[in-house]
């Protein structure tokens, strides 16, 4: 994923990220290196949770001089690849909630199903069924 200075056509470059706050939401601040026009992106809490359940820290390693031109979401791509097959001994699903997460875009679906499943896990349920989605979506604010 990349931001694009719409003035530019240029990808901008991480200038900044802010940790959690008490809501659950962060941010990323990316400024444009041709026009210095800057924009900013928030994750809500469901986001938020969503990433830090897979034990992803979002924003690149290092120090400031070593971000520029890195994307901030490279590592979430890497660790998801690296990331072993679902666990067989985790919470089983029925067919009514696999065909709810049928409806989750491809691209977020991985994501979608470890967090529940960790969800699932956390609140002692053996099974994901519809209704722990609605309790997971709950919780995660969608």
């Amino acid at each position: 994923m990349k931001f694009l200075c719409v003035a530019c056509d240029e990808p901008m470059k991480l200038e900044s990220t802010t940790p959690p706050d008490a809501a659950g939401s962060l941010a990323a601040t990316f400024a444009c290196p041709r026009c210095s026009q800057r924009t900013a992106m928030l994750t809500n809490p469901w986001e938020t949770e969503m990433v830090s359940s897979l034990g992803v820290r979002i924003g690149p390693a290092g120090e400031p001089e070593e971000r520029t031109g890195r994307c901030p979401f490279s590592g979430v791509v890497r660790e998801m690849e690296e990331r072993p097959a679902a666990d067989p001994s985790g919470p089983r699903w029925t067919a009514e909630a696999l065909a709810r997460l049928d409806n989750v875009p491809d691209f977020v679906r991985p994501m979608a199903r470890q967090g529940v499943e960790h969800y699932a896990s956390a609140n002692g349920y053996g099974v994901v069924d519809e209704r722990v989605l609605d309790e997971a979506r709950e919780r995660f604010g969608m």
